[in-house]
């Protein structure tokens, strides 16, 4: 049987959704086929309204039924996993079988915390050490009083009807604490030596997975793919979306950490099942001598290694620690769910020690304090991360695999070479398949250039004066993304003193209830930092004006892109621009491409830092962001934004007066 070219089948796909051709899509779709026909690696830039998901599924089925390959398809988030795999992926598929004479199996892979352990819930498990007893419960009794009993009783319940016993299917949801008591992570689950293995979720999600020709998963998942063990099993292809958070998550993923709860945790753990009490109590020791420790240094990085002191702590914790596990592993529970927990939480120790104790040439260590505000507490954690997840990704993820990179945002600085380097990947076939929308003509990219350079710190006076006369002009309908908490919150204050317009802040309620009340009133504005930067989206007259109010380079204290900065410098090269510029410029293109997510779609993008305009490496963000058309003129940005207004309440009015 001869088989429909992909051109073909994007057009069978396309009028089976009552979409049109793209011109973007289809060369992402030729490029896609043509990386997995010929096991090569691809970076491909889409923009948003490329029809993105269409671009890399369409070539991936076909792929699939064409060469018998199994493909791993990961996303950014868990959220975009369920929308490719319960939306995306059955639309392609059910549109191409009838022209491919076959329909792919698919399945969706995450974590095994996502998944109800019916072992830790029917009390297989040690109780938990925050003294919570809730035990096994029966959900045909009343069960306990607290809110959180009730929770875990409603998952009881849940877990006699669920077919998946996958968290994002309980509706309503649980909080996490409650969530932690039905469920267990990769170290601590017993595997094939549980008792209700064969009712076990996770492992039906991995069973189904491993016989599945599509495996729609998580980065989380690639990331202990990159820096744990095994768990995609085989496969002939790798498509990575939102390309651009994966150093990001792998380098979170491969962080260890050490501290004193953790310590005296897993001697509580390995007392719980028999290991010797003076083993314990000296393991217990240990963890106070590391605390003490740590309070004799100072918060930071730590780029020559641990000093003396906290190095003699280390070691005696695991020189404590292996002593427990070996009394763990000699106990006559030695098989069960709370051997389980002790050893996983025992080895945690004790590799962290190792990592820390050894070479540590290859990580970037530092201290923490336990909130992770570096204004002067006291130190209460020890963390390490992998100077580099390069050699990660190409080791582990791209070796004799065809891997395709896609993201709105790949090519920074109008180049795709960074974005290369760090995923670790060599002469890449690379595509900027642009976007359907006339960004020059739909909005303006204004870059407040009279303004002074930004201090350290909030948001200066002049920049607020500016945020204001800007809302001003568009009636509302901002969404501000700030550099900081600290910035978000004083320019909240300061225009719900100033404005008549609702202001919302990011941490007043959940991002989802937020960004409702958002869509709903014309007037609002949404502050925030963080989490609005990317994946929120807008369209239509719900966002007229995106203000940014400074280039978002790493805080000058993040350990992380300290230690890479000065590699980049020691090899030679710029560490400023390699690290702190490309981390600005990927913020930056993301935020700015908050504005326009549709056709129709009209407004501004405002940047208060005046660096932008002014500084050497100004030219270089200004190429990553979309092409708006860029202004310095005050003056001509405040009438646009007045027009808009005023027609946007015009076509409001009309519209009542026409219902």
């Amino acid at each position: 049987m001869t088989l429909p070219d992909v051109d073909d089948l994007l057009r069978r796909a396309v009028a089976a959704l009552d979409g049109e051709e793209r011109s973007g899509q289809v060369a992402m779709v030729r490029a896609v086929e043509d990386a997995l026909a010929n096991g090569r690696h691809a970076l491909i830039q889409a923009g948003t309204g490329t029809g993105k998901s269409l671009g890399y599924l369409v070539p991936a089925v076909a792929h699939a039924v064409r060469d018998d390959a199994r493909i791993i398809i990961s996303t950014a988030t868990i959220a975009l996993q369920r929308q490719v795999f319960l939306k995306d992926l059955p639309l392609v598929l059910d549109a191409l079988a009838p022209e491919l004479g076959e329909r792919p199996s698919s399945a969706l892979l995450k974590g095994r915390a996502n998944y109800l352990c019916k072992h830790k819930l029917g009390g297989g498990y040690p109780e938990p050490d925050d003294g919570l007893d809730l035990g096994a419960l029966d959900p045909a009794h009343a069960g306990p009083t607290s809110s959180l009993g009730r929770e875990v009783a409603r998952l009881a319940a849940w877990a006699e009807t669920t077919e998946t016993g996958d968290r994002d299917d309980l509706d309503p949801g649980v909080s996490p604490r409650a969530w932690a008591q039905v469920s267990v992570g990769g170290r601590e689950c017993l595997g094939t030596q549980c008792p209700v293995a064969a009712d076990c979720f996770a492992e039906r999600a991995l069973d189904a997975a491993r016989r599945a020709d599509i495996v729609v998963t998580n980065h989380a998942m690639l990331a202990i793919e990159a820096t744990s063990h095994e768990v995609l099993g085989p496969h002939d292809a790798l498509i990575v979306d939102e390309a651009h958070e994966l150093v990001s998550r792998i380098t979170s993923s491969a962080t260890s950490e050490l501290t004193g709860a953790l310590v005296a945790s897993a001697s509580r753990a390995g007392r719980r099942v028999g290991a010797r009490s003076s083993d314990c109590d000296a393991l217990e020791v240990a963890a106070r001598g590391l605390g003490a420790a740590l309070d004799q240094v100072r918060i930071g990085r730590l780029p020559f290694g641990l000093p003396d002191g906290l190095a003699l702590a280390v070691a005696a914790t695991r020189d404590a620690a292996r002593a427990v596990l070996r009394g763990v592993e000699a106990a006559k529970e030695g098989n069960g769910a709370g051997a389980k927990l002790a050893t996983a939480r025992l080895t945690e120790v004790i590799d962290i020690s190792d990592a820390l104790l050894g070479d540590t040439s290859p990580l970037v260590v530092w201290l923490a304090p336990a909130d992770g505000d570096y204004g002067g507490s006291i130190a209460e954690r020890i963390l390490a991360a992998p100077l580099d997840v390069a050699g990660l990704v190409r080791g582990k993820l791209l070796e004799e695999t065809a891997a395709v990179f896609t993201s709105a945002t790949l090519a920074l600085g109008g180049s795709f070479d960074s974005m290369a380097r760090q995923l670790g990947v060599a002469d890449p076939v690379t595509l900027d398949a642009g976007s359907p929308f006339d960004h020059s003509s739909q909005g303006i990219l204004y870059v407040a250039s009279h303004l002074d350079r930004p201090g350290s710190g909030g948001i200066a006076a002049d920049a607020l004066d500016e945020l204001a006369d800007l809302i001003r002009a568009a009636g509302g309908r901002t969404l501000g993304l700030f550099s900081s908490h600290r910035a978000a919150v004083e320019a909240t204050e300061a225009m719900r003193a100033r404005l008549d317009v609702p202001i919302m802040y990011q941490k007043d309620d959940q991002v989802a209830t937020l960004l409702a009340r958002f869509r709903a009133d014309p007037r609002a504005c949404l502050f925030g930092s963080t989490t609005l930067w990317q994946g929120v989206d807008l369209p239509g007259d719900t966002c007229t004006l995106v203000v940014i109010d400074r280039v978002p380079f790493p805080r000058p204290d993040d350990p992380i892109a300290q230690a890479r900065s000065e590699a980049v410098d020691a090899a030679g090269g710029s560490g400023f621009m390699a690290v702190s510029a490309t981390h600005a410029a990927l913020l930056l293109a993301q935020g700015a491409g908050r504005l326009i997510r549709t056709l129709s779609d009209r407004g501004v993008v405002a940047i208060l830092d005046s660096r932008v305009a002014t500084a050497r490496y100004g030219g270089f963000l200004a190429r990553s962001l979309p092409p708006l058309w860029p202004t310095t003129d005050r003056v001509l940005v405040l009438d646009a934004l007045r027009r808009l207004d005023t027609e946007r309440r015009l076509d409001t009015e009309r519209t009542a007066g026409a219902s």
